[in-house]
């Protein structure tokens, strides 16, 4: 039997690895997202029907089966093994990649109809249109989804335990095995999951007191007054 301090000590040495796993896979999912959501967008159907493509089957499959099927049918096919943590990153990231495609889309869709007019109108090319114009508006409006999202990644890190990465669900099962302490040690890190929620979603209402558009919204202004420039 562990002492509470014990418990607690060996509970959060997966705690790094469990925010390494969540900051990375965050990262490769908001690239994959954001590129995945333009390319949706395309008229070109070469771009976005493969985006289509992706989007469906990360969205309609299991994350423990693709991270399964990255860390033990991966090497049986080509040869090549990835790392337990490397494949939890990866499929993490793309898998929340495909969710975030869709919020980027629906996002740059909401943009009023009037500002992509006047990029037409003025001619910009497509990238400085993107950069100074379309994102800066749609960038309110994906933050309260994108924070549900980073909530929703920070909690499927539970799942990498199963390729064996020394996360706190790993720690936690460890306990369980060798002391029975099932009730201690995942109360441990319940209250660490809630924890590290609560600080994600405090981030993200920063971020969106930041960048708050609306009536009377003085940030919603000065956003305006500097695109319109």
């Amino acid at each position: 039997m562990l002492s509470l301090e014990g418990l607690l000590q060996f509970v959060l040495s997966g705690l790094q690895v469990t925010v390494m796993i969540t900051v990375v896979s965050l990262c490769i999912a908001l690239m994959v997202g954001l590129l995945v959501g333009c390319a949706r967008l395309s008229r070109h159907l070469a771009v976005r029907w493969p985006a289509v493509v992706f989007v469906e089957v990360f969205r309609g499959t299991s994350e423990l089966v693709q991270l399964f099927w990255a860390f033990y049918a991966l090497p049986i096919l080509t040869g090549y093994q990835l790392s337990p943590i490397a494949a939890a990153c990866i499929v993490l990231g793309l898998n929340q990649g495909s969710y975030i495609s869709e919020i980027v889309r629906s996002a740059m869709l909401a943009v009023p109809r009037a500002q992509r007019e006047a990029v037409v109108a003025l001619n910009l090319p497509v990238l400085t249109a993107f950069r100074r114009i379309i994102l800066p508006q749609a960038i309110p409006r994906m933050l309260p989804p994108l924070g549900n999202q980073a909530i929703d990644l920070l909690k499927a890190t539970s799942i990498v335990s199963m390729v064996t990465v020394a996360d706190m669900t790993f720690r936690a099962q460890q306990i369980r095995t060798l002391t029975g302490q099932t009730l201690e040690s995942f109360g441990i890190i319940l209250a660490l999951y809630f924890a590290l929620s609560s600080i994600i979603g405090f981030g993200v209402k920063l971020c969106e007191r930041r960048f708050a558009i609306g009536p009377g919204s003085s940030e919603s202004g000065r956003s305006k007054v500097r695109v319109a420039a």
